[in-house]
């Protein structure tokens, strides 16, 4: 039962950071299947237990999107490489599959 609990109190902060985030209550709420108002509530009950240092600031999130951004950019990259090695060692197998290719006659 105490687990349970434990879980519940971290959804209901991670809903509220979300809320805090700047996403809107509804969206939140529609998220974990609550009420707006539940939502806005568990923003007040976070704020007072943790202060407003559990708020980010403009700056960290402008810092959040920087690296986000960086991230996808990234990611996009490694898929182009993983593509492309995987083209390439299809057509190393094809290569092997033949009894005489071309790369061996010489």
């Amino acid at each position: 039962m105490r687990r349970r609990n434990r879980t519940f109190e971290a959804i209901r902060h991670q809903a509220a950071r979300e809320a805090l985030s700047g996403i809107k209550p509804a969206i939140v709420a529609r998220k974990y299947e609550v009420t707006s108002g539940t939502i806005r509530s568990w923003v007040k009950e976070f704020q007072e237990t943790h202060g407003d240092d559990a708020i980010p600031t403009f700056s960290e999130r402008a810092a959040d999107e920087q690296r986000y951004l960086e991230l996808e950019e990234k990611h996009a990259r490694a898929m182009k490489v993983l593509g492309e090695k995987e083209l390439e060692l299809e057509i190393l197998r094809e290569l092997i599959k033949k009894k005489n290719p071309l790369s061996m006659t010489n």
